[in-house]
């Protein structure tokens, strides 16, 4: 039975390219070793075996449910599971150890959390938010705030959400209409209607965090006048806030994580006559965007993590069936007696194979490396390195969280392909986690948003300066290769020609300071700078491997090439087309739809 995720790629990506290692001779994670990083992906692994994966169809099959009286049923093998994760400490993973916290690195905290994602995308969800609300209020809360709502969370006791979206606003942030507004003990009553709340309502924990973006008087039109606030289940005393479910979403896959409609303050629960919901100010009034931001972007992060965690465990298992199906015989075969071989050995299946290797281990990579900067970052020596960091980590995210969100989700696709007539069917994983991988391009912000996010702010903000930061990380690499000489020359060729035409279009497109017609072709301009930095990455690992004898060393070679002759030449196209500067989509009419 293959596993959920490679503990040999995870080694090398650690270990032996990122050298995760010499982080340990840094203050803030002087009390780890590998010894340590190893336990805790053992761990993970344990826990993955034992509570995650057993119930994995179980909770596709038996989703959540809404019960007569309004609360929320789910199969008892989830709190089975979050309680062992809970008890495990993993959830502690990377806070501060003042909180009760690892202080482990991020790059192997999201390491181990990728583990989960890929044995069980619904469950695992509930972690991930919470952890990344955790955060949010660990960094920007008062201490108060950490002592009442972190600390639960923490202990796995409590749970969290983030709701952003309205029904009537969707990603439109400056459009959502819940409002709040202060009291004289210092609280403020929150009235309005969140939607698609993942982990929005449960019976799972003791209660539910929910971050609220909520807009207060006297802010400037827009997202200028949103502030964040607490809106906890139920308030602190143990006393239920006027906070209810109204709905579940019905889910085409990761249906074991609940998505809610939420009504705040409508007058379902008013003990004592109260209107509206208790919630709790954040930081300032009016900066609520900002903070949440915190929370966002580690959020899509983790829905690269979860995207590229479903496209690998679909690849391994894709790779066990054909090795183990037998049908038809190698091209060439003139003897129609002999007998069928592995469907391994026909080249298309091997097409398909390479394929969702090279995405699957490019989209790892990707994710393991941004974590690696959050981590650079938090031991930078300075607040100019700490500030170039936190720039190149800002023009990555959208790639971070949208590349795996599509070619893993291809992996997928080529993983039922492989499969042929079974992969189809319910009999065979598969097919969920093909269902399950297709909210990633959507949710935390969709591809067009991430699309518009990369070039209409980050490649352009402080005058380009991260994208240069990129640019330099790449020549560095590509010099590196030249100098390795070989194959590795010739790729470090490949990429250079690519990522200069990335960068000339960059400028292209902003030549008029036009953004209707920059961004008009924004999701072309995204596949071909995702492409450009997985192939950056490819190159990495191939001088990783160098001079390294075996399969798996032979493997991230043969993906390299397979990555460089099949994938990244299709930058050419896309890059053709926006420095065409075309307006088709801008001049085609509704009406002629």
């Amino acid at each position: 039975m293959a596993h959920a995720l490679s503990r040999r790629d995870l080694d090398f990506l650690l270990y032996e390219w990122l050298d995760v290692e010499s982080l340990t001779s840094r203050e803030r994670f002087a009390e780890h070793s590998r010894e340590t990083f190893d336990a805790v992906l053992d761990l993970t692994a344990d826990l993955a075996d034992k509570h995650f994966t057993p119930h994995n169809r179980k909770g596709d099959a038996e989703e959540p449910h809404m019960l007569p009286d309004g609360a929320v049923q789910t199969i008892p093998e989830v709190k089975t599971a979050l309680a062992a994760y809970g008890e495990s400490g993993l959830i502690t993973g990377t806070f501060d150890e003042e909180v009760g916290g690892m202080q482990l690195p991020t790059v192997v905290a999201r390491a181990s959390m990728a583990w989960l994602q890929a044995s069980n995308a619904g469950t695992s969800s509930y972690a991930l938010l919470t952890s990344a609300n955790a955060a949010l209020l660990a960094e920007y809360g008062t201490p108060e705030q950490i002592e009442t709502f972190v600390k639960p969370m923490l202990e796995g006791r409590w749970f969290g959400t983030m709701c952003l979206s309205e029904p009537q606003a969707g990603s439109s942030l400056a459009d959502v209409t819940t409002r709040a507004e202060k009291q004289d003990d210092g609280t403020y009553r929150v009235v309005g209607s969140k939607m698609w709340i993942s982990g929005g309502d449960q019976d799972i924990s003791e209660n539910i965090v929910h971050l609220v973006l909520a807009k207060t008087p006297g802010g400037e039109p827009g997202v200028k006048s949103i502030s964040l606030m607490i809106v906890p289940k139920f308030l602190p005393n143990g006393e239920r806030n006027d906070i209810t479910l109204t709905g579940l979403n019905h889910k085409m896959g990761n249906r074991g994580t609940t998505n809610a409609a939420l009504a705040i303050g409508d007058g379902t629960h008013t003990p004592g006559g109260r209107a509206g919901a208790v919630g709790y100010l954040v930081g300032e009034e009016h900066k609520g965007l900002s903070y949440m931001f915190h929370m966002m972007n580690e959020a899509r992060i983790g829905v690269g993590f979860l995207a590229t965690a479903l496209g690998y465990v679909g690849y391994l298992k894709a790779v066990e069936y054909a090795a183990d199906r037998t049908q038809g015989r190698p091209l060439g075969a003139k003897d129609p007696s002999a007998p069928p071989v592995a469907i391994i050995e026909h080249p298309d299946v091997r097409r398909m194979l390479l394929a969702q290797k090279a995405y699957v281990e490019g989209g790892l990579a990707l994710g393991l490396y941004c974590s690696k900067l959050v981590d650079d970052q938090a031991v930078a020596d300075d607040t100019a390195e700490a500030a170039d960091l936190g720039l190149l980590l800002d023009v990555l995210t959208p790639i971070a969280k949208s590349w795996p969100s599509q070619w893993c989700l291809k992996a997928n696709d080529l993983a039922i392909q492989v499969h042929g007539g079974y992969g189809y069917t319910r009999d065979y994983d598969v097919e969920q986690h093909y269902r399950d991988n297709r909210l990633n391009p959507i949710h935390e912000g969709t591809h067009g948003v991430q699309a518009l996010d990369l070039l209409g702010r980050k490649v352009i903000m402080k005058g380009g300066k991260g994208l240069a930061l990129l640019t330099a990380r790449i020549a560095a690499t590509v010099a590196a290769a030249r100098t390795t000489g070989g194959d590795a020359a010739a790729y470090a060729d490949q990429l250079d020609a690519a990522w200069t035409r990335v960068v000339g279009v960059t400028g292209t497109l902003w030549a008029d300071a036009d953004p209707v017609a920059a961004l008009s072709n924004a999701t072309a301009y995204l596949e071909a700078f995702g492409h450009g930095v997985v192939a950056w990455l490819w190159l990495e690992q191939y001088l990783a491997a160098d001079g390294r004898v075996g399969d798996f060393y032979d493997g991230k070679r043969m993906a390299t090439r397979y990555f460089f002759t099949h994938e990244l030449p299709q930058i050419g196209p896309w890059i053709d087309l926006l420095a065409s500067r075309d307006t088709t989509t801008l001049d085609m009419n509704p009406a002629w739809f």
